[in-house]
């Protein structure tokens, strides 16, 4: 029988409603929630540990690394099959990719919530954890980095993202869909996610910011972060990567700071290209300096952009950690 951890970290997961303010609060720990999971014994032999019982948005980069630290050190120790970490869903996909990226092990590690608390009808925490413990049990699911399980769903932590704010299916990969389900306790994989980038820290630059481009929008915002020292910014535009031509001013002089800038879309789905070559366009963007960051959202970017600025100190370097294999050179660009 296979050895799963699991690691509780507070959210919804763990929440139910106070009555005096008649709204979810944590309240249950691990083990409450453990006993509603029936029959998991049959499956794995399952220990769990409590790291935190804090709702989602009072996740910082710094819990998010005290969090790596654990989990990693609970790995050396219990030597588990799997790993199953419980965290609040408004910023499980930030926590998720950041492991992702920073952790190199075979072993399952799957994040899962939920979408409703304790209180709720239709709780579904533990069927959550449940399929999640399972996936993490499948000698089916080694070797794909860091996975996201809710509502039967196995989705990729690097791809994954929350598309609802109260349906149970709230996350999704867009354009790509699942890598698989969880149906009757039983792992079905459907397609792999071969491409992944990964590489070890000690420390992460959180320096990072995230501005989301609007119509008319101009270079005010852009020129105080970089006065306010910020090393990177991800700027989610438009379309293909385009910027109003006001914004050029204050994405040159971030540059001219060294300041990395990255752009991705704030489209749903689609990456980002050098398709037009006009003022603020992402061909001219790219000229200037700039670095296309794939099909990633822009708070997946920020993470991304964080763990290069821990990696790298050159420009090129902080690039090949976006582009590579996706992008062509510039020489090779058609007109």
């Amino acid at each position: 029988m296979k050895k799963i951890v699991v690691i509780f970290n507070g959210g919804t997961i763990s929440m139910k409603v106070d009555p005096k303010i008649k709204a979810a609060v944590p309240s249950l720990t691990g083990e409450e929630i453990m006993h509603m999971v029936t029959g998991i014994e049959k499956h794995a032999e399952v220990k769990s540990y409590n790291f935190s019982s804090f709702p989602s948005p009072h996740m910082t980069m710094e819990k998010m690394m005290e969090l790596r630290t654990f989990t990693l050190k609970i790995m050396e120790e219990e030597n588990p099959d799997g790993v199953v970490i419980t965290h609040g869903t408004d910023t499980l996909e930030e926590t998720a990719f950041l492991f992702d990226l920073t952790i190199d092990t075979e072993i399952p590690i799957v994040f899962t919530g939920a979408m409703r608390s304790g209180s709720e009808l239709g709780y579904d925490g533990p069927s959550n954890l449940a399929q999640s413990i399972v996936t993490a049990s499948s000698k089916e699911s080694r070797g794909r980095g860091v996975l996201v399980c809710l509502n039967g769903e196995l989705n990729a932590a690097q791809e994954v993202t929350k598309t609802n704010s109260l349906s149970l299916n709230a996350f999704r990969t867009p354009s790509f869909g699942p890598l698989g389900i969880v149906d009757n306790n039983r792992v079905i994989y459907y397609r792999s996610n071969d491409v992944r980038q990964v590489e070890d820290i000690d420390v992460l630059e959180t320096a990072v910011a995230l501005v989301k481009t609007v119509a008319g929008m101009d270079s005010s915002y852009l020129k105080f972060l970089a006065d306010q020292g910020a090393k990177g910014i991800v700027i989610e535009a438009f379309g293909r990567g385009n910027v109003p031509p006001q914004m050029v001013e204050g994405i040159r002089y971030a540059l001219s700071k060294s300041i990395h800038v990255v752009i991705v879309s704030r489209c749903y789905e689609g990456r980002v290209y050098g398709s037009y070559g006009y003022e603020g366009g992402g061909k001219h963007l790219r000229t200037m300096g700039v670095i296309f960051g794939d099909s990633l959202p822009g708070q997946k970017a920020r993470i991304k952009l964080m763990v290069a600025l821990s990696l790298y100190h050159k420009a090129e370097d902080v690039r090949d950690w976006f582009e590579k294999d996706l992008y062509m050179e510039d020489s090779e660009w058609s007109s």
